[in-house]
C-alpha cells in the first residue's frame, strides 16, 4: 500500500474590498456629475472651486476605503459607497442653494454670503475621520458591552445638556442645541448612538426574562408586570424630552428605537402592542396638554389654513414636490430656495423639486439599502449584543428617514429632524458616520472566517491508494 500527498489549495474567504472600491468610484462619478450639472445649469460653466471640492471628496472616499481594507477587511462592501452617494448628493444640493443665494444677493446689490458647502465638506471630512477612528479604536464590538450603563448615563446627559442655562439654545421653538462660543452642536445626535449601545447591552442580559409570558388577552401574549418597567421608563423619558425640549422628533425616535429593539430581542408581538398603546396614549396626552403639539397637528391637518404664517413651511414643501412632478425640473433649474430651511430640515423637498418623484424614490431606495445591509449584518452576527447593536443603529436610520420624509411630505406631523447624510449640519453627519463605522465593525466580526474552520480547511490531506 502506497500513499501520495495531493496538494490542497489554500482556502481564502473573499473580502470584496475591490468591489467596494469600484462602487466608491461609481458613487464619486454619480455625485460629480450632479455637482457639475448644477454649475452648468446655473452658471453656464464649471465653477473654479468645483474641481478642488471633487478632488477632496475623492481623497476622503479613498481614506474611508483604505481604512476598511486595512482595519475591517471582511466588512460589508456596500455600506460605504451607498452612504457616500447620499453624502455627495447632499453636498450637491447645498451647493445648488449656495448659488441661488449668491444670485439673489447680486440682484439686491448685497454681498454674497459665504458658501455653506465648504462647511459641510469640512464636517464630511471630520465624519469620515471619525469613521476611521471607530474602526481603529474598536477592534471588537463586544467590548462595548462593558460600558452599557456608562453609555446610558452619557446618553441621558447629552439629551439633557440643551436644558442647562447658559449653553442651551432654542432654535425654531425646539431646545436642541448647545452653544460653546462660536461653536454649536446638537448633542441628541450623539445621544442616539450611546442609547443604542445601552439598549443593546441591557437587552442582551434581560431578554430572557422580558420574553416570559404570564397572561394572554385576546390571543396576545403579555409579559410579567415587573418586566414592563423598562418600557414605562422609556415612555416617561421620551415624554420628558417632548415636554422640556419641545422635540417631537427625538422623542418619537427614542421610544420607537426601544420598542423595536424589545421586539427584536424577544420576538414577542406583545411588546409592539404595548408600545403602540403607550405611544397613542402619549400622543393624545401631549395633544391635550401642550400647545406646540396641537399647533403641529393642526398644521399637518390643514397647512393651507394659515399658509402665509404657521403653515408656510409645509405649504412651500408641498408646492416644491408638486413642481417637481415625476422627473423633476433638473438640477439647477428649479426654485428650491423658496422652501424655508431647504438646506437642513426640508432638503428632501428641494430634492423633490429638482429630481422629481423618481429622484426621491432613488434616494429612499439608497436609504433602504443602508438599512437592509445593517439588518443583514445583525442577522449574520454570532453574538446577541452585536446583533442588537447593528439592528438598533439600522432602526435609528430607518426611523429618522421615515420621520423626516413623512413630515416634509405631510404624511405625519412635521418634527424637525435632519435627513441622514443629506441635510446640512455637522452633528447629524458626524453621528451618522460613527454609526456606519460601528455597523462596519460588527459586519467585519460577523463575516470574518472562523480560525479553526480555516485551519481545518487548509490542513494537508493524503489520499491512500492500494
Amino acid at each position: 500500500m502506497s500513499s501520495s500527498a495531493i496538494p490542497v489549495p489554500r482556502y481564502r474567504q473573499p473580502t470584496r474590498r475591490t468591489t467596494e472600491l469600484g462602487l466608491c468610484v461609481l458613487a464619486l462619478l454619480i455625485g460629480s456629475a450632479g455637482y457639475i450639472q448644477v454649475d452648468l445649469a446655473v452658471l453656464g460653466s464649471i465653477a473654479s472651486d468645483t474641481m478642488p471640492v471633487l478632488c477632496a471628496l475623492a481623497a476622503l472616499l479613498l481614506l474611508a476605503h483604505s481604512a476598511t481594507r486595512w482595519l475591517a477587511p471582511y466588512s460589508d462592501p456596500i455600506l460605504v459607497p451607498t452612504v457616500a452617494v447620499l453624502n455627495i448628493m447632499g453636498l450637491t444640493m447645498i451647493h445648488r442653494l449656495d448659488l441661488a443665494e449668491a444670485q439673489r444677493a447680486a440682484r439686491n446689490g448685497d454681498i454674497a454670503p459665504s458658501p455653506d458647502v465648504y462647511t459641510q465638506l469640512t464636517w464630511t471630512a471630520l465624519g469620515i475621520v471619525l469613521f476611521c477612528a471607530v474602526l481603529f479604536v474598536i477592534r471588537d464590538h463586544r467590548g462595548l458591552q462593558r460600558y452599557t450603563y456608562t453609555a446610558m448615563f452619557a446618553g441621558l446627559v447629552l439629551l439633557l445638556l440643551p436644558l442647562v442655562p447658559g449653553i442651551g439654545a432654542t432654535i425654531n421653538g425646539a431646545t436642541l442645541w448647545v452653544r460653546l462660543g462660536p461653536l454649536s452642536f446638537q448633542p441628541g445626535e450623539l445621544a442616539k448612538i450611546l442609547l443604542t449601545i445601552f439598549f443593546a447591552g441591557y437587552l442582551t442580559v434581560t431578554r430572557d426574562s422580558l420574553a416570559l409570558v404570564r397572561t394572554k388577552v385576546l390571543g396576545i401574549e403579555f409579559p410579567r408586570g415587573r418586566d414592563l418597567g423598562p418600557l414605562v421608563v422609556a415612555w416617561f423619558i421620551s415624554l420628558g424630552v417632548l415636554v422640556f425640549e419641545r422635540d417631537l422628533g427625538t422623542s418619537l425616535l427614542f421610544f420607537g428605537l426601544f420598542v423595536s429593539l424589545l421586539y427584536v430581542a424577544t420576538q414577542r408581538r406583545s411588546w409592539l402592542v404595548i408600545g403602540t398603546v403607550l405611544f397613542l396614549s402619549g400622543a393624545a396626552l401631549s395633544y391635550l396638554a401642550f400647545g406646540h403639539v396641537r399647533l403641529r397637528v393642526n398644521i399637518w391637518l390643514d397647512p393651507f389654513a394659515d399658509e402665509s404664517d404657521t403653515g408656510y413651511q409645509i405649504a412651500q414643501s408641498i408646492y416644491g414636490f408638486a413642481s417637481g412632478g415625476m422627473f423633476g425640473s433638473g438640477l439647477g433649474q428649479g426654485y428650491p430656495q423658496l422652501v424655508p430651511y431647504a438646506k437642513s430640515d426640508f432638503i428632501m423637498a428641494a430634492m423633490g423639486e429638482e429630481l422629481g418623484l423618481v429622484g426621491v424614490m432613488a434616494l429612499l431606495l439608497l436609504y433602504g439599502v443602508v438599512v437592509e445591509r445593517g439588518l443583514r449584518t445583525a442577522v449574520a452576527c454570532r453574538d446577541v449584543f452585536g446583533s442588537l447593536l447593528a439592528a438598533g443603529l439600522s432602526i435609528v436610520i430607518a426611523l429618522q428617514v421615515f420621520i423626516v420624509v413623512g413630515g416634509v411630505s405631510r404624511l405625519i406631523p412635521l418634527t424637525g429632524l435632519t435627513t441622514p447624510f443629506l441635510s446640512q449640519g455637522g452633528s447629524s453627519l458626524i453621528a451618522n458616520w460613527i454609526a456606519i463605522g460601528l455597523i462596519m465593525r460588527v459586519s467585519d466580526t460577523a463575516r470574518r472566517p472562523d480560525i479553526d474552520v480555516v485551519a481545518l480547511q487548509e490542513a494537508p490531506t493524503q489520499v491512500v491508494r492500494r
